[in-house]
């Protein structure tokens, strides 16, 4: 469990049910991963392959936030939270790391294939989740750095290493088994942000909301300079289930400004984990990609990092 600050919070969710809700989360990041490296394979172009995506989950969250009453409320709350400055500039712009991701995903991940650029995910979003908790900054409070939570996120970076070691050095370039650790790192602090947004506006769709206005308009400007020196696409996909990464997005984005005030953002991303890495490894089964580690090295990889998610939140390793 989280620190005991959180523990006092009202309507506080099951651990069990919490966690559940974090390995879909991680589930629906790996898929939204594969569809959005295949949408971008197929144009050409990562940049315009994130517009479409975040694009067509502003405009469902555009629609819902219109239509249900919660949403308008919430809505409410955070007009009035900027005109009286009860929110300030950075709560807003949780988006951008949630841009950065989706842009990654378009570049990398039908080169290097979703177990690979998981894993990466998992080592930043495992790191920068052990400080995040530590500094307090997420909805969670301050949660104390303990033996699990250290073990944890060092037992990720090592399996990261180890789902590189089938590239070679001749493998792909280095910028793209970077991206993925700069991703997860920015994943950690957009869920602590998007969360931290939710518990003022008191809605999990409007925190979704704001980060979709804030990924859209920063993906717009990166695509448009990126147009203005290659042109635009030759086409696009006829395939419908490419143009799926959005909407996927809308749900586990929600889930996470949901559920971090009961996790934590260790536990949040560690419970995606799971998900995630499971979820990655059958895709990339079924849809090998171009390059990246065989498909021993990369269950070798899940491995490791699932006994890191074990190790920090098995209750005895918790302790001081």
């Amino acid at each position: 469990m989280t620190s005991r600050s959180a523990s006092a919070a009202p309507r506080r969710l099951p651990l069990a049910v919490a966690l559940g809700g974090a390995v879909l989360v991680g589930v629906l990041t790996s898929v939204q991963a594969q569809i959005n490296g295949a949408l971008g394979a197929a144009i050409g172009d990562g940049f315009v392959a994130a517009v479409i995506s975040f694009g067509s989950g502003l405009a469902i969250l555009i629609v819902l936030s219109a239509t249900v009453p919660s949403g308008r409320a919430g809505f409410g709350r955070l007009v009035r939270g900027v005109r009286e400055r009860r929110i300030p500039f950075w709560m807003l712009i949780g988006g951008l790391a949630g841009a950065f991701t989706v842009a990654s995903q378009g570049l990398t991940v039908a080169v290097i294939g979703v177990a690979t650029f998981t894993v990466g995910v998992v080592a930043g979003q495992t790191v920068n989740g052990v400080v995040l908790d530590r500094a307090g900054y997420g909805p969670a409070g301050v949660v104390p750095v303990t033996v699990g939570r250290l073990l944890g996120g060092g037992l990720a970076v090592v399996a990261v290493v180890i789902s590189l070691l089938g590239e070679g050095p001749s493998g792909v370039p280095a910028w793209m088994l970077f991206l993925p650790f700069l991703a997860g790192a920015g994943i950690a602090w957009q869920q602590a942000t998007n969360g931290r947004l939710r518990h003022v506006v008191e809605s999990p769709l409007i925190a979704t909301l704001v980060n979709f206005i804030g990924g859209t308009l920063a993906l717009l400007v990166a695509a448009g300079i990126r147009i203005a020196f290659v042109g635009l696409p030759a086409s696009l996909p006829a395939d419908p289930w490419v143009y799926f990464g959005g909407a996927i997005g809308v749900v586990y984005i929600f889930l996470s400004a949901a559920l971090v005030r009961h996790t934590g953002v260790l536990q949040l991303g560690l419970g995606s984990v799971v998900g995630l890495l499971l979820t990655s490894v059958v895709i990339d089964a079924i849809w090998p990609a171009h390059s990246g580690p065989p498909l021993a090295l990369a269950l070798t990889a899940v491995a490791l990092a699932l006994v890191g998610v074990v190790i920090a939140v098995v209750p005895r390793w918790r302790r001081r």
